[in-house]
């Protein structure tokens, strides 16, 4: 498996790379994993991830200018290096998890040895546009560009996945390709553990990223537009280019007393603080799938997310949260408002949703999949959208809600 970015990086890709790897290992696969060395160090070490351990081969590697922690292996190493891990490895098939770099090297040389390749795609060209370096007024013909390569790149798999149905349909719509399978990333949903305490405060959680895609700076106007009576509080978990920034914003907005940046967390700190939530918000409008947001909701929160790429897979409007337009403050801190403001038993009937939609996001069916691609089986793109409740058992739910209330009371 090659990677442009893998832990310690946190991010989407690097997690899947990581989770995906990690299971495999754990199967009893022999697996390898090809990617950036953060301190330089060029070597093959047995690391442990996702309670497995296997080979990652570390290469030389350098940080982009543009972007506060991104590392990239040497591009003018990469397919010797790619030459040379082959022979050594001699491996049955190739997974490339981005065209970038990594995945450009070792599918070339793979190709040459008949080599059988499968490709997830977790890149929009849009989202790195902005650490190019390169004036605005030659973003779009950038981009352009960047898809057209990523053809290149990803035709010369077998197989071609991305996370959701929507982000298979705009790849295909992107990049000409066609056959583009829609497998989760999968989450692991035994590791999180919701909370159906009555709340002592409202707590609004961000997870991910803090970068100009992420669209946080929505989030902290949104939240000085929500009325004081709520009290509400907000915690930001994860780091990156625009945290610096957006403390400045949240001092000149008012928050500084309500506004938590926590910076990259453990584990289990990540946990702690979304079961302790009232709900979870995503704001950013180029989420292919959003991991982040699935553990919110196997941590059984409600979501507030924009209404845009493959958020609406996530999130049923009205039932395990809201959708709202994206970059639409007003809309943002009104559907905030609805969810915070919601009776216990409501916020429960929510946050059970939440946790119906998440069990088809099982990581062992992910496993499963990606098993049966590698070994070039035909396979039927498993099914993650669940049917929405009922009016009728909605209206169920809050009944039976509202009477074990009634009963613990008395």
């Amino acid at each position: 498996m090659t990677a442009d970015t893998f832990p310690p990086d946190v991010n989407g890709a690097a997690n899947f790379t990581e989770r995906l790897a990690g299971g495999l290992a754990r199967r009893g696969h022999d697996v390898h994993v090809v990617a950036q060395a953060h301190d330089n160090r060029q070597r093959v070490v047995q690391e442990e991830h996702s309670g497995a351990s296997f080979a990652v081969h570390r290469l030389h590697s350098v940080r982009w200018l543009g972007h506060d922690w991104l590392r990239f292996v040497y591009p003018w190493r990469i397919n010797a290096n790619a030459k040379r891990i082959l022979d050594e490895v001699q491996p049955d098939v190739l997974h490339i998890n981005s065209h970038l770099i990594t995945g450009r090297g070792f599918s070339t040389e793979a190709r040459k040895r008949g080599l059988r390749i499968v490709a997830t795609n977790h890149l929009m060209p849009d989202n790195l546009i902005e650490h190019s370096g390169l004036p605005k007024f030659v973003w779009p013909l950038a981009i352009d560009l960047s898809w057209r390569d990523s053809r290149r790149i990803l035709s010369r798999a077998a197989a071609l996945t991305t996370p959701t149905r929507r982000a298979a349909d705009y790849l295909e719509k992107m990049t000409g390709l066609t056959g583009v399978h829609a497998i989760s990333c999968g989450i692991r949903a035994a590791d999180y553990t919701p909370s159906f305490e009555p709340r002592t405060e409202n707590r609004i959680v961000f997870t991910g990223r803090v970068t100009g895609e992420k669209q946080i700076d929505k989030l902290l106007e949104a939240m000085a537009r929500l009325p004081k009576d709520l009290d509400a509080k907000l915690d930001i978990i994860g780091d990156g280019d625009q945290r610096r920034n957006l403390e400045s914003l949240s001092g000149r907005l008012g928050l500084k007393d309500r506004v938590v940046f926590h910076g990259r967390v453990t584990d289990a700190k990540l946990r702690r603080l979304l079961s302790g939530a009232t709900l979870f918000a995503m704001p950013s409008t180029a989420e292919l799938q959003s991991i982040a947001t699935m553990e919110a909701m196997a941590s059984g929160l409600p979501v507030v997310a924009a209404d845009a790429m493959a958020l609406p897979h996530l999130v049923h409007d009205g039932e395990n949260g809201y959708l709202y337009p994206p970059n639409d403050v007003q809309a943002l801190a009104d559907r905030l408002e609805k969810v915070l403001r919601l009776p216990e038993d409501e916020l429960a009937v929510m946050k059970n949703a939440s946790l119906r939609l998440i069990e088809p996001h099982d990581i062992e069916t992910t496993i499963d999949v990606f098993e049966r691609l590698y070994r070039g089986e035909k396979i039927d793109d498993p099914v993650t959208e669940v049917p929405p409740l009922s009016a009728k058992l909605r209206e169920q739910f809050r009944s039976l809600r509202r009477r074990a209330r009634e009963a613990l009371d008395s």
